[in-house]
């Protein structure tokens, strides 16, 4: 089963889906935040610098005066505000928002620090198009305060995940994650500082996957992606640090 997004244009008859030519135009990202927007521009940044072959086409925050905005205008992005209080439902919001990505041919849509849960709706229309990046390794530690559950529960290895979205919470397939060890004197705050630091790394990388259709989906295996990154490095300093090393 392929999960390369529905907005992809078809492959000529005969022709690889990586031998296909690709318009830059077709990849067009759709950013949703709610918030600072500190993925959004290690996005921006990695596109500025030629090392992502795509463009921001549109970012859509439901908080009117979310820093990201202000972000995203700055750098020449299209933003729009469309506040979930004046929809009567979740789905109604979602609609809105699917109309505005449409309208502008996105083609992937990547969650940013967006703190709303997606209708099921929007997750069909947009079925196998849409990823979002979590702070710690899935399915461990899904949902809000993952750094703070990491503490809590004791865990020596901490880190951030990207996945696809599914109808589920932090719950679809995994593409690509990466590991922090956890320090003794770690806080939530620490940790993660530390975790999203990763975080605007994997997550363009992640997105450069997608775009290539090089991924494929084997029950929830998503395979094509290579090997996770375990931060090995990081765990020698911390071990040194320890006086284990």
């Amino acid at each position: 089963m392929s999960v390369r997004p529905r907005t992809r244009p078809p492959v000529p008859a005969g022709q690889a889906p990586g031998q296909a030519r690709r318009d830059r135009r077709d990849n067009r990202l759709g950013i949703l935040i709610s918030g600072r927007g500190s993925n959004l521009q290690a996005i921006l940044d990695r596109i500025a610098r030629g090392r992502l072959d795509a463009r921001v086409a549109l970012v859509i925050s439901n908080v009117a005066d979310a820093p990201g905005l202000t972000l995203a205008r700055r750098r020449g992005v299209k933003t729009v505000v469309i506040d979930h209080r004046q929809s009567a439902s979740r789905e109604e919001h979602d609609r809105r928002m699917a109309a505005a990505l449409e309208a502008e041919g996105v083609r992937l849509v990547c969650l940013a620090g967006y703190m709303l849960l997606l209708s099921p709706w929007f997750v069909r229309r947009f079925a196998g198009a849409i990823v979002n990046i979590h702070p710690s390794l899935l399915p461990a530690f899904p949902g809000i305060d993952a750094q703070r559950q990491a503490l809590e529960h004791g865990v020596k290895i901490a880190g951030c995940t990207v996945h696809f979205v599914n109808e589920d919470l932090d719950a679809g397939p995994i593409i690509a994650q990466e590991a922090v060890p956890v320090l003794d004197d770690d806080t939530p705050a620490t940790l993660a500082a530390r975790i999203l630091k990763l975080e605007h790394r994997l997550y363009s990388d992640a997105i450069a996957l997608v775009l290539s259709g090089r991924l494929g989906l084997e029950g929830r295996r998503v395979t094509g992606a290579g090997r996770a990154r375990t931060g090995r490095t990081g765990m020698q300093r911390a071990a040194r640090r320890s006086g284990r090393g």
